[in-house]
Protein backbone atom coordinates (compact mmCIF):
# COMPACT_ATOMS: atom_id res chain seq x y z
CA UNK A 1 0.00 0.00 0.00
CA UNK A 2 1.35 3.12 -1.02
CA UNK A 3 1.89 5.90 1.59
CA UNK A 4 -1.39 7.92 1.98
CA UNK A 5 -0.67 11.55 0.82
CA UNK A 6 -3.87 14.16 0.88
CA UNK A 7 -5.12 17.50 2.23
CA UNK A 8 -4.77 15.76 5.89
CA UNK A 9 -0.83 15.14 5.49
CA UNK A 10 1.01 11.97 4.96
CA UNK A 11 0.16 9.09 6.82
CA UNK A 12 1.07 5.35 6.56
CA UNK A 13 2.56 2.50 8.85
CA UNK A 14 5.97 1.91 10.64
CA UNK A 15 7.85 -1.29 11.20
CA UNK A 16 9.39 -4.09 9.40
CA UNK A 17 6.16 -5.44 7.93
CA UNK A 18 5.25 -6.18 4.36
CA UNK A 19 3.08 -3.37 3.47
CA UNK A 20 4.76 -0.72 5.44
CA UNK A 21 5.29 2.76 4.28
CA UNK A 22 6.10 5.41 6.77
CA UNK A 23 10.18 4.83 6.00
CA UNK A 24 12.67 7.21 7.36
CA UNK A 25 13.29 8.25 4.01
CA UNK A 26 9.37 9.12 3.26
CA UNK A 27 9.62 11.03 6.78
CA UNK A 28 12.50 13.09 5.71
CA UNK A 29 11.51 13.77 2.51
CA UNK A 30 7.93 14.97 3.43
CA UNK A 31 9.16 17.37 6.21
CA UNK A 32 11.56 18.78 3.58
CA UNK A 33 9.09 19.55 0.97
CA UNK A 34 6.65 20.94 3.69
CA UNK A 35 9.49 23.14 4.74
CA UNK A 36 10.25 24.37 1.58
CA UNK A 37 6.81 25.37 1.20
CA UNK A 38 6.74 27.22 4.59
CA UNK A 39 9.87 29.18 3.24
CA UNK A 40 8.81 30.00 -0.10
CA UNK A 41 5.25 31.29 1.11
CA UNK A 42 6.22 32.64 4.21
CA UNK A 43 9.17 33.71 4.38
CA UNK A 44 9.19 33.07 8.08
CA UNK A 45 12.09 30.34 9.36
CA UNK A 46 9.78 29.39 12.13
CA UNK A 47 7.58 25.94 12.68
CA UNK A 48 5.76 24.40 15.76
CA UNK A 49 6.25 20.34 16.02
CA UNK A 50 4.21 18.67 18.59
CA UNK A 51 3.58 14.83 19.00
CA UNK A 52 0.54 12.52 19.88
CA UNK A 53 1.94 9.52 22.98
CA UNK A 54 1.76 6.56 19.97
CA UNK A 55 5.01 4.70 20.43
CA UNK A 56 6.87 5.71 17.03
CA UNK A 57 6.76 9.72 18.37
CA UNK A 58 10.31 9.63 19.21
CA UNK A 59 11.69 8.21 15.68
CA UNK A 60 9.41 10.51 13.82
CA UNK A 61 9.79 13.63 15.73
CA UNK A 62 13.78 13.45 15.62
CA UNK A 63 13.44 12.94 12.31
CA UNK A 64 10.92 15.80 11.19
CA UNK A 65 12.74 17.97 13.65
CA UNK A 66 16.31 18.03 12.60
CA UNK A 67 14.97 17.78 8.65
CA UNK A 68 13.50 21.41 9.63
CA UNK A 69 16.52 22.65 11.02
CA UNK A 70 18.55 20.74 7.92
CA UNK A 71 17.05 23.20 5.92
CA UNK A 72 17.64 26.09 8.31
CA UNK A 73 14.59 26.88 9.97
CA UNK A 74 14.06 27.14 13.77
CA UNK A 75 11.84 24.65 15.45
CA UNK A 76 9.30 25.33 18.39
CA UNK A 77 9.48 21.75 20.16
CA UNK A 78 6.24 21.14 21.86
CA UNK A 79 6.79 17.67 22.90
CA UNK A 80 4.08 15.94 23.84
CA UNK A 81 0.91 17.91 23.26
CA UNK A 82 -2.40 17.35 21.28
CA UNK A 83 -3.34 18.88 17.76
CA UNK A 84 -5.58 21.97 18.76
CA UNK A 85 -2.92 23.09 21.45
CA UNK A 86 -0.25 22.75 18.40
CA UNK A 87 -2.71 24.90 16.22
CA UNK A 88 -3.16 27.60 18.63
CA UNK A 89 0.77 27.57 19.48
CA UNK A 90 1.57 28.37 15.72
CA UNK A 91 -0.51 31.75 16.37
CA UNK A 92 1.06 32.26 19.57
CA UNK A 93 4.57 32.16 18.17
CA UNK A 94 4.20 34.16 14.63
CA UNK A 95 5.34 30.60 13.14
CA UNK A 96 5.26 30.49 9.05
CA UNK A 97 3.64 26.79 9.87
CA UNK A 98 3.71 23.55 11.86
CA UNK A 99 3.49 20.10 11.70
CA UNK A 100 1.63 17.66 14.47
CA UNK A 101 2.76 13.89 14.78
CA UNK A 102 -0.11 11.83 15.32
CA UNK A 103 -2.07 9.47 13.21
CA UNK A 104 -5.62 10.58 15.32
CA UNK A 105 -7.41 7.62 15.88
CA UNK A 106 -5.81 4.91 13.57
CA UNK A 107 -4.34 2.09 15.25
CA UNK A 108 -0.59 2.10 16.89
CA UNK A 109 0.98 0.97 13.95
CA UNK A 110 0.41 4.55 12.05
CA UNK A 111 2.04 8.20 12.27
CA UNK A 112 1.11 11.05 10.14
CA UNK A 113 2.53 14.62 9.96
CA UNK A 114 -0.02 17.07 9.99
CA UNK A 115 0.47 20.08 7.93
CA UNK A 116 -0.66 23.27 9.41
CA UNK A 117 -0.58 26.84 8.01
CA UNK A 118 0.51 30.18 9.40
CA UNK A 119 -2.89 30.91 11.07
CA UNK A 120 -2.35 27.41 12.62
CA UNK A 121 -4.94 25.72 10.02
CA UNK A 122 -5.16 23.03 7.99
CA UNK A 123 -3.51 23.67 4.92
CA UNK A 124 -5.65 23.93 1.92
CA UNK A 125 -6.35 21.52 -1.18
CA UNK A 126 -4.17 23.69 -3.70
CA UNK A 127 -1.64 24.40 -0.97
CA UNK A 128 -1.61 20.89 0.02
CA UNK A 129 -0.72 20.32 -4.37
CA UNK A 130 1.96 22.40 -4.11
CA UNK A 131 4.00 20.62 -1.17
CA UNK A 132 2.92 17.54 -3.32
CA UNK A 133 5.11 18.94 -6.23
CA UNK A 134 8.14 20.08 -3.97
CA UNK A 135 7.73 16.75 -2.85
CA UNK A 136 7.71 15.16 -6.19
CA UNK A 137 10.58 17.85 -7.65
CA UNK A 138 12.67 16.68 -4.81
CA UNK A 139 16.54 18.36 -4.89
CA UNK A 140 15.63 20.45 -1.74
CA UNK A 141 18.59 23.43 -0.80
CA UNK A 142 19.79 22.34 2.72
CA UNK A 143 21.37 25.19 4.85
CA UNK A 144 24.86 25.61 5.44
CA UNK A 145 26.23 24.22 8.03
CA UNK A 146 26.47 27.85 10.01
CA UNK A 147 23.37 28.60 9.12
CA UNK A 148 21.07 25.26 10.60
CA UNK A 149 18.08 25.96 12.76
CA UNK A 150 18.19 25.30 16.12
CA UNK A 151 15.88 23.77 18.30
CA UNK A 152 13.83 25.55 21.48
CA UNK A 153 12.06 23.13 23.51
CA UNK A 154 9.17 24.26 24.90
CA UNK A 155 6.31 22.82 27.84
CA UNK A 156 4.00 25.81 28.46
CA UNK A 157 1.77 25.57 25.87
CA UNK A 158 -0.91 23.09 27.09
CA UNK A 159 -1.28 25.65 30.58
CA UNK A 160 -1.83 28.29 28.08
CA UNK A 161 -4.34 26.53 26.00
CA UNK A 162 -6.67 25.64 29.24
CA UNK A 163 -6.47 29.36 30.19
CA UNK A 164 -7.77 30.53 26.60
CA UNK A 165 -10.60 27.69 27.29
CA UNK A 166 -10.94 30.00 30.54
CA UNK A 167 -11.42 33.53 29.83
CA UNK A 168 -14.29 32.38 26.98
CA UNK A 169 -17.52 34.71 27.81
CA UNK A 170 -18.78 31.79 26.57
CA UNK A 171 -17.33 29.32 29.17
CA UNK A 172 -18.71 29.96 33.03
CA UNK A 173 -16.57 28.20 35.29
CA UNK A 174 -18.05 29.34 38.28
CA UNK A 175 -21.46 27.53 37.19
CA UNK A 176 -19.31 24.28 36.38
CA UNK A 177 -17.40 24.53 39.73
CA UNK A 178 -20.75 24.54 41.67
CA UNK A 179 -21.81 21.61 40.61
CA UNK A 180 -18.76 19.50 41.80
CA UNK A 181 -18.79 17.42 38.67
CA UNK A 182 -17.65 13.73 39.26
CA UNK A 183 -15.87 12.80 35.83
CA UNK A 184 -14.09 9.60 34.61
CA UNK A 185 -11.92 10.46 31.81
CA UNK A 186 -10.20 8.09 29.04
CA UNK A 187 -7.33 9.21 26.77
CA UNK A 188 -6.57 6.00 25.44
CA UNK A 189 -2.78 6.50 26.71
CA UNK A 190 -1.67 9.40 25.14
CA UNK A 191 -1.90 13.16 25.48
CA UNK A 192 -5.14 13.79 26.19
CA UNK A 193 -3.46 12.81 29.70
CA UNK A 194 -1.71 15.75 29.68
CA UNK A 195 -4.64 18.00 28.81
CA UNK A 196 -7.62 16.87 30.08
CA UNK A 197 -6.94 17.02 33.56
CA UNK A 198 -6.04 20.31 34.01
CA UNK A 199 -8.50 21.60 32.53
CA UNK A 200 -11.46 19.91 34.78
CA UNK A 201 -9.06 20.66 37.87
CA UNK A 202 -9.48 24.38 36.60
CA UNK A 203 -13.54 23.90 36.07
CA UNK A 204 -13.89 22.46 39.87
CA UNK A 205 -14.61 18.67 38.55
CA UNK A 206 -13.21 15.66 40.05
CA UNK A 207 -11.14 13.38 37.54
CA UNK A 208 -10.39 9.97 37.89
CA UNK A 209 -8.54 8.61 34.91
CA UNK A 210 -8.55 5.34 33.12
CA UNK A 211 -5.48 4.63 30.37
CA UNK A 212 -4.24 7.48 31.09
CA UNK A 213 -0.09 6.76 31.27
CA UNK A 214 1.23 7.56 27.85
CA UNK A 215 3.02 4.44 26.89
CA UNK A 216 1.99 4.79 23.44
CA UNK A 217 0.53 1.36 23.85
CA UNK A 218 -3.62 1.88 23.57
CA UNK A 219 -5.40 0.13 25.97
CA UNK A 220 -8.38 -0.65 23.07
CA UNK A 221 -8.77 0.26 19.43
CA UNK A 222 -8.02 3.75 19.56
CA UNK A 223 -10.99 5.45 17.76
CA UNK A 224 -13.62 6.57 20.22
CA UNK A 225 -16.52 4.50 19.63
CA UNK A 226 -19.08 3.05 21.54
CA UNK A 227 -17.67 -0.90 21.15
CA UNK A 228 -13.95 0.60 22.21
CA UNK A 229 -15.22 2.12 25.52
CA UNK A 230 -16.68 -0.38 27.31
CA UNK A 231 -14.14 0.06 30.25
CA UNK A 232 -15.04 3.84 30.33
CA UNK A 233 -18.69 2.99 30.39
CA UNK A 234 -18.26 0.71 33.40
CA UNK A 235 -16.06 2.89 35.32
CA UNK A 236 -18.61 5.68 35.14
CA UNK A 237 -21.52 3.40 36.79
CA UNK A 238 -19.03 1.97 39.15
CA UNK A 239 -17.97 5.12 40.43
CA UNK A 240 -21.51 7.27 40.22
CA UNK A 241 -19.80 9.74 38.33
CA UNK A 242 -21.89 12.13 36.42
CA UNK A 243 -20.18 11.88 33.12
CA UNK A 244 -17.35 10.15 30.94
CA UNK A 245 -15.09 11.63 28.67
CA UNK A 246 -13.22 10.28 26.08
CA UNK A 247 -10.69 11.68 23.69
CA UNK A 248 -8.91 10.27 20.32
CA UNK A 249 -4.74 10.13 20.71
CA UNK A 250 -4.21 13.65 19.46
CA UNK A 251 -7.68 15.07 21.75
CA UNK A 252 -9.08 16.86 18.69
CA UNK A 253 -12.31 14.32 18.97
CA UNK A 254 -14.50 14.21 21.92
CA UNK A 255 -17.05 11.35 23.06
CA UNK A 256 -19.00 11.72 25.94
CA UNK A 257 -20.69 9.20 28.27
CA UNK A 258 -23.67 9.52 30.47
CA UNK A 259 -24.29 9.26 34.22
CA UNK A 260 -26.25 5.49 33.20
CA UNK A 261 -23.21 4.53 31.24
CA UNK A 262 -25.01 5.25 27.78
CA UNK A 263 -23.16 6.69 25.35
CA UNK A 264 -24.08 10.40 24.33
CA UNK A 265 -23.34 9.66 20.62
CA UNK A 266 -20.62 11.28 19.41
CA UNK A 267 -22.64 13.15 16.58
CA UNK A 268 -24.54 14.37 19.71
CA UNK A 269 -20.89 16.17 21.09
CA UNK A 270 -21.62 19.26 18.63
CA UNK A 271 -25.10 19.15 18.98
CA UNK A 272 -25.18 19.75 22.50
CA UNK A 273 -22.03 22.58 22.12
CA UNK A 274 -23.96 24.07 19.51
CA UNK A 275 -27.67 23.96 21.06
CA UNK A 276 -26.23 26.00 23.88
CA UNK A 277 -23.75 28.57 21.46
CA UNK A 278 -26.59 29.40 19.20
CA UNK A 279 -28.75 30.18 22.28
CA UNK A 280 -26.61 32.74 23.22
CA UNK A 281 -26.83 34.40 19.53
CA UNK A 282 -30.41 34.19 19.30
CA UNK A 283 -31.98 34.09 16.04
CA UNK A 284 -29.55 34.39 13.18
CA UNK A 285 -26.92 32.84 14.27
CA UNK A 286 -25.75 30.05 11.82
CA UNK A 287 -23.66 26.73 12.06
CA UNK A 288 -21.80 23.88 9.67
CA UNK A 289 -21.03 20.70 9.69
CA UNK A 290 -20.10 18.12 7.19
CA UNK A 291 -22.05 15.89 4.71
CA UNK A 292 -21.61 13.16 7.16
CA UNK A 293 -23.23 14.19 10.17
CA UNK A 294 -26.41 14.19 11.46
CA UNK A 295 -29.98 16.28 10.73
CA UNK A 296 -30.02 16.72 14.24
CA UNK A 297 -27.68 19.75 14.29
CA UNK A 298 -29.77 21.02 11.58
CA UNK A 299 -32.93 20.21 13.48
CA UNK A 300 -31.10 22.20 16.48
CA UNK A 301 -29.95 25.21 14.58
CA UNK A 302 -34.33 25.68 13.25
CA UNK A 303 -35.36 25.11 16.86
CA UNK A 304 -32.95 28.83 17.48
CA UNK A 305 -34.08 30.24 14.05
CA UNK A 306 -30.46 29.97 13.07
CA UNK A 307 -28.90 28.85 9.47
CA UNK A 308 -27.04 25.44 8.81
CA UNK A 309 -25.02 25.14 6.31
CA UNK A 310 -23.40 21.68 5.39
CA UNK A 311 -19.29 21.32 3.88
CA UNK A 312 -17.86 18.39 2.35
CA UNK A 313 -15.70 15.97 5.25
CA UNK A 314 -12.41 17.07 6.42
CA UNK A 315 -11.56 19.96 9.21
CA UNK A 316 -10.14 22.33 6.29
CA UNK A 317 -13.44 22.18 4.34
CA UNK A 318 -15.77 22.75 7.20
CA UNK A 319 -13.62 25.63 8.49
CA UNK A 320 -13.49 27.07 4.93
CA UNK A 321 -17.31 26.93 4.93
CA UNK A 322 -17.65 28.08 8.08
CA UNK A 323 -15.74 31.63 7.58
CA UNK A 324 -17.64 32.20 4.48
CA UNK A 325 -20.80 32.07 6.07
CA UNK A 326 -19.48 33.38 9.70
CA UNK A 327 -20.57 30.38 11.27
CA UNK A 328 -20.57 30.55 15.24
CA UNK A 329 -19.95 26.99 16.39
CA UNK A 330 -19.45 24.15 13.78
CA UNK A 331 -17.99 20.88 13.85
CA UNK A 332 -18.02 17.41 12.23
CA UNK A 333 -20.39 14.46 13.60
CA UNK A 334 -16.81 12.33 14.77
CA UNK A 335 -16.82 14.50 18.52
CA UNK A 336 -15.24 16.88 16.37
CA UNK A 337 -16.02 20.69 17.76
CA UNK A 338 -14.76 24.36 16.23
CA UNK A 339 -14.86 27.32 18.39
CA UNK A 340 -14.02 30.28 16.02
CA UNK A 341 -13.91 32.36 19.24
CA UNK A 342 -11.33 30.08 20.34
CA UNK A 343 -9.95 28.57 17.10
CA UNK A 344 -10.32 27.00 14.00
CA UNK A 345 -9.80 23.76 14.98
CA UNK A 346 -11.44 20.64 16.23
CA UNK A 347 -10.37 21.29 19.79
CA UNK A 348 -12.08 18.26 22.60
CA UNK A 349 -11.18 20.49 25.42
CA UNK A 350 -12.80 24.01 24.50
CA UNK A 351 -15.82 21.10 23.89
CA UNK A 352 -15.51 19.73 27.13
CA UNK A 353 -15.97 23.41 28.75
CA UNK A 354 -18.60 24.34 26.51
CA UNK A 355 -20.88 21.35 27.04
CA UNK A 356 -20.13 21.47 30.73
CA UNK A 357 -21.06 24.91 30.94
CA UNK A 358 -24.23 24.19 28.98
CA UNK A 359 -24.69 21.06 31.35
CA UNK A 360 -24.97 23.30 34.95
CA UNK A 361 -26.87 25.70 33.24
CA UNK A 362 -29.57 23.10 32.36
CA UNK A 363 -29.70 22.24 35.92
CA UNK A 364 -30.03 18.08 33.87
CA UNK A 365 -27.94 14.98 34.25
CA UNK A 366 -25.88 14.32 31.01
CA UNK A 367 -29.14 11.65 30.02
CA UNK A 368 -31.67 14.14 30.46
CA UNK A 369 -29.70 16.84 28.46
CA UNK A 370 -29.71 13.70 25.65
CA UNK A 371 -33.57 13.67 25.33
CA UNK A 372 -34.06 17.24 24.62
CA UNK A 373 -32.42 16.37 21.40
CA UNK A 374 -33.98 14.74 17.91
CA UNK A 375 -33.32 10.65 17.96
CA UNK A 376 -31.56 9.66 14.84
CA UNK A 377 -29.73 6.30 13.95
CA UNK A 378 -26.76 5.99 11.90
CA UNK A 379 -24.52 3.65 10.44
CA UNK A 380 -20.59 3.90 9.42
CA UNK A 381 -19.20 1.20 7.44
CA UNK A 382 -16.43 0.99 4.92
CA UNK A 383 -15.88 -0.74 1.76
CA UNK A 384 -12.29 -1.80 0.73
CA UNK A 385 -11.26 -0.19 -2.55
CA UNK A 386 -10.22 -3.93 -3.81
CA UNK A 387 -11.87 -3.37 -7.54
CA UNK A 388 -10.53 -1.90 -10.71
CA UNK A 389 -13.69 -0.03 -11.07
CA UNK A 390 -13.71 3.25 -10.95
CA UNK A 391 -15.46 5.12 -8.36
CA UNK A 392 -16.66 7.82 -10.37
CA UNK A 393 -18.36 4.72 -13.07
CA UNK A 394 -20.22 3.77 -9.17
CA UNK A 395 -21.16 6.96 -8.18
CA UNK A 396 -22.73 7.37 -11.75
CA UNK A 397 -24.48 4.23 -11.60
CA UNK A 398 -26.06 5.00 -8.30
CA UNK A 399 -26.90 9.07 -9.96
CA UNK A 400 -28.84 7.51 -12.61
CA UNK A 401 -30.79 4.94 -10.22
CA UNK A 402 -31.96 7.59 -7.91
CA UNK A 403 -32.22 10.57 -10.02
CA UNK A 404 -35.67 11.62 -8.49
CA UNK A 405 -34.19 12.35 -5.02
CA UNK A 406 -32.59 15.10 -4.19
CA UNK A 407 -28.50 14.12 -4.84
CA UNK A 408 -25.27 16.19 -3.61
CA UNK A 409 -21.79 15.54 -5.77
CA UNK A 410 -19.97 17.92 -3.46
CA UNK A 411 -17.73 14.95 -1.74
CA UNK A 412 -18.59 11.83 -3.17
CA UNK A 413 -22.28 11.18 -3.44
CA UNK A 414 -25.31 12.42 -0.85
CA UNK A 415 -28.63 10.49 -1.42
CA UNK A 416 -31.75 12.26 0.61
CA UNK A 417 -34.73 9.41 0.75
CA UNK A 418 -37.38 10.16 2.41
CA UNK A 419 -36.78 8.14 5.23
CA UNK A 420 -33.00 9.30 5.93
CA UNK A 421 -29.84 9.77 3.56
CA UNK A 422 -26.97 7.94 2.73
CA UNK A 423 -23.45 9.62 2.07
CA UNK A 424 -20.45 7.44 0.00
CA UNK A 425 -16.85 9.24 -0.44
CA UNK A 426 -13.43 7.64 -0.57
CA UNK A 427 -11.76 8.74 2.81
CA UNK A 428 -9.31 11.14 2.86
CA UNK A 429 -6.85 8.88 5.07
CA UNK A 430 -7.53 5.03 4.47
CA UNK A 431 -7.86 3.64 0.92
CA UNK A 432 -11.48 2.66 1.80
CA UNK A 433 -14.40 3.99 1.04
CA UNK A 434 -16.60 4.97 3.54
CA UNK A 435 -20.72 4.75 3.59
CA UNK A 436 -22.52 6.62 6.06
CA UNK A 437 -26.12 6.38 6.39
CA UNK A 438 -28.67 7.82 8.73
CA UNK A 439 -32.55 7.22 9.63
CA UNK A 440 -34.95 8.01 12.28
CA UNK A 441 -34.77 4.02 13.21
CA UNK A 442 -31.92 1.93 13.22
CA UNK A 443 -33.93 -0.61 10.96
CA UNK A 444 -33.99 1.71 8.65
CA UNK A 445 -30.96 3.35 8.45
CA UNK A 446 -29.19 -0.45 8.28
CA UNK A 447 -31.83 -0.94 5.51
CA UNK A 448 -30.35 2.27 3.48
CA UNK A 449 -26.91 1.21 3.48
CA UNK A 450 -27.56 -2.51 2.79
CA UNK A 451 -29.44 -1.23 -0.22
CA UNK A 452 -26.63 0.79 -1.37
CA UNK A 453 -24.33 -1.84 -0.59
CA UNK A 454 -26.28 -4.33 -2.88
CA UNK A 455 -26.75 -1.35 -5.59
CA UNK A 456 -22.68 -1.58 -6.02
CA UNK A 457 -22.59 -5.05 -5.66
CA UNK A 458 -24.59 -4.87 -8.80
CA UNK A 459 -22.82 -2.28 -10.62
CA UNK A 460 -19.50 -4.09 -10.42
CA UNK A 461 -21.21 -7.55 -11.57
CA UNK A 462 -22.61 -5.00 -14.34
CA UNK A 463 -18.88 -4.31 -15.42
CA UNK A 464 -17.47 -7.58 -15.22
CA UNK A 465 -20.19 -8.69 -17.71
CA UNK A 466 -18.62 -6.14 -19.88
Amino acid sequence: MPLIKSISGFRGTLGGRAGDNLTPEDIVACTAAFGQWVLNTTGNPKIVVGTDGRLSREIVSGLVINTLRALGIHVVNAGLSTTPTIEMAVVWENAGGGIILTASHNPAEWNALKLLNARGEFISAADGQEVLRLLQQGGFEYAPVHRIGRCEDRTDFIERHVESILALPAVDAEAVRARQYRIVVDPVNSTGALAVPPLLKALGCSCQMINGNITGQFAHNPEPLPEHLTQLREAVVREQAHLGIAVDPDADRLVLIGEDGQPFGEEYTLVAVADYILGLHGPGGTTVSNLSSSRALRDVAARHGAQYFAAAVGEVNVVEKMKAVGAVIGGEGNGGVIYPALHYGRDALVGIALFLTHLAESSKSVSELRRNYPNYFMVKARIERNSDLPLDHIFSFLQKKYKGLPLNTEDGLKIDFPEGWVHLRPSNTEPIVRLYAEAGSPEQARHLAETIRQDIALCQEDANEV
